[in-house]
């Protein structure tokens, strides 16, 4: 490909991942493709500054793939180029949700065996946030892309209070239906807004003293396990989670904790 750097004599075939790389064309060979949108109108010059950003980026041998012009005054690119450093992959470690999914009948037998009742769930996307597809497709009883969501279930009672629901009316709804699980979901994330909204929920509800008897989770494209416990959740569920993902979390940790609260009596 132009622009590609041939000093290599061979390619790279061993798999090293205490030195990982991206894969582009070959093994290793740390090509990767980044696209962003420049203030400027389309020429000669702007091209120019993409490569120049691509370099300030870590990327060398750049080669500008696409451009598109959306306006007068706005430019689009893709471009492609070399990134020269390397991760141990080795070294990482885990910051995700190990559990199997259950299926929806499993959860059902399992819920009855272990906790031997229903499990209260409220869900809501809390503050200003509109959107209610993350919520719906986690609690509605038709779910999502095949997956049922948690109303079909028979040992989960659910209660979808929609979008734009304040934090604090969010958690008095929880107090007054006796809530297990606090589900809030987050699709708007400008200027980091579901942080500060994520946040405050977590504050107010360590305020009205439960925050040791439920389980507080969050989700949304921009939601991962490790931001929901950055934030003082207990769990977080990004994209490609469904409701059998959630549901099979919320009750295997909730059985967990009964054998421990039974354990210290």
């Amino acid at each position: 490909m132009s622009g590609y750097s041939t000093d290599k004599k061979e390619f790279d075939k061993e798999l090293n991942l205490s030195n990982l790389r991206p894969y582009g064309d070959t093994l290793n060979d740390g090509r990767v493709q980044t696209s962003f949108t420049l203030p400027v109108n389309n020429c000669e010059k702007s091209t120019e500054a993409a490569k120049l950003l691509a370099n300030k980026m870590g990327l060398s041998d750049v080669v500008v793939a696409q451009v598109k012009p959306l306006d007068d005054d706005f430019t689009f690119y893709v471009l492609y180029g070399t990134f020269k450093d390397s991760i141990d992959y080795k070294s990482i470690e885990s910051v995700a949700i190990e559990n199997h999914a259950m299926s929806m009948k499993e959860t059902d037998e399992f819920v009855k065996e272990n906790i031997g009742r229903k499990i209260v769930v409220v869900g809501a996307s809390t503050g200003t946030d509109a959107h209610t597809v993350g919520i719906d497709a986690i609690m509605n009883m038709k779910g999502y892309a095949g997956h049922y969501g948690l109303e079909r279930y028979d040992m989960i009672e659910t209660h979808n209070m929609g979008a734009q629901v304040a934090n604090i009316d969010f958690v008095r709804y929880a107090v007054d239906c006796k809530a297990d699980v606090l589900l809030v979901s987050q699709t708007v994330t400008q200027k980091d807004v579901h942080i500060q909204n994520l946040t405050q929920l977590v504050e107010m509800v360590e305020a009205e003293g439960i925050r040791e008897k439920v389980l507080l989770i969050c989700g949304g494209a921009r939601i991962s396990h490790r931001l929901a416990k950055e934030l003082g959740y207990d769990a977080g569920f990004g994209s490609g989670k469904f409701a059998d993902d959630v549901a099979t979390y919320i009750a295997d940790e909730m059985s967990d904790r009964k054998n421990i609260r039974r354990n210290s009596i």
